[in-house]
Formats: C-alpha cells, sequence, structure tokens
C-alpha cells in the first residue's frame, strides 16, 4: 500500500494526485492555515524565501498516520531550488521510518538542486523524480506509472 503527502499551490500537486489515485494511491493533501498571497509574484517571493530558509508552515489538521502503507510518497513543488515550506512541515509531521520513501518534486523549471541535495543528504535510501511543468508535461502518466 502507497500512501501520497503533497502540497500543491498552483495545482500541479493536484494533477500528480489525481494519476496516482489512478495506480491505487491514497493521497493526502496539505493545506496551510494562513494562504500564500493571491498574486503569483507575492507568492513566489513569501514562498522562496520561506523555502531558502528551511521555513515550516503551520497547516490544517491532516491525517499523518503512515501504519498500514509499506511506501510513503511526498509531493513537494520546488521554491527557490529546495523542497516547500509546508512539505518541510510533512517531513517533521510525519514517521518515515520502516518505509520505502519516494520524492516527486514538481518545477516550472525543472530546477531542484538543492531539494535533491538535501533528500540525498537526509534520506539516502529515498529515490526522487523532478517532472517538470506536470500540468504541460506530456510524459507526466508515465513518469509516474514508473514510481
Amino acid at each position: 500500500m502507497r500512501v501520497f503527502f503533497y502540497y500543491s499551490l498552483s495545482g500541479s500537486g493536484d494533477k500528480i494526485a489525481s494519476l496516482l489515485e489512478k495506480h491505487g494511491v491514497e493521497t493526502r493533501k496539505v493545506e496551510t492555515v494562513k494562504p500564500f498571497p493571491k498574486s503569483k509574484f507575492m507568492s513566489m517571493m513569501k514562498g522562496g524565501y520561506a523555502a531558502s530558509v528551511g521555513k515550516k508552515e503551520k497547516l490544517k489538521e491532516y491525517d499523518k498516520s503512515t501504519e498500514g502503507f509499506d511506501e510513503v510518497i511526498i509531493g513537494s513543488p520546488v521554491w527557490n531550488a529546495r523542497i516547500s515550506s509546508p512539505v518541510n512541515t510533512v517531513l517533521s509531521d510525519v514517521d518515515l521510518s520502516g518505509k520505502k520513501v519516494k520524492f516527486v518534486l514538481y518545477s516550472a523549471s525543472g530546477e531542484a538542486a538543492k531539494a535533491v541535495e538535501r533528500i540525498v543528504r537526509e534520506y539516502p535510501e529515498a529515490s526522487y523524480v523532478v517532472i517538470k511543468s506536470p500540468k504541460k508535461n506530456e510524459k507526466l502518466e508515465e513518469i509516474l506509472s514508473s514510481l
């Protein structure tokens, strides 16, 4: 059994979640208590800064349990080449011990250097994929089916 914890600001994570659900993956979307600004520019500035300093956002209540799952997939937008601040919270909330862990990073640019460095450093057994522009990516379903 697999579970996908994810955050989505622009809908990319939702698109990925929808496709994973078709493959029997349970999805758990997290939402911030305080929404990011509606302006794309302002949300990029706030999110990029928060990610760069390793901030953890306060999240609305969500099911953090991984009991009964052998695989946990973590989905995060890439902000300033890093894992997003809402997903920083997920990583501190969710018990990943004894689980096969995979990361799905989604980015408009496809660049995620700092996020990948962190995954390799903190989760050396985990695998990851970086997906460029998931909402427009014609190979998205193929990429996700290989997870």
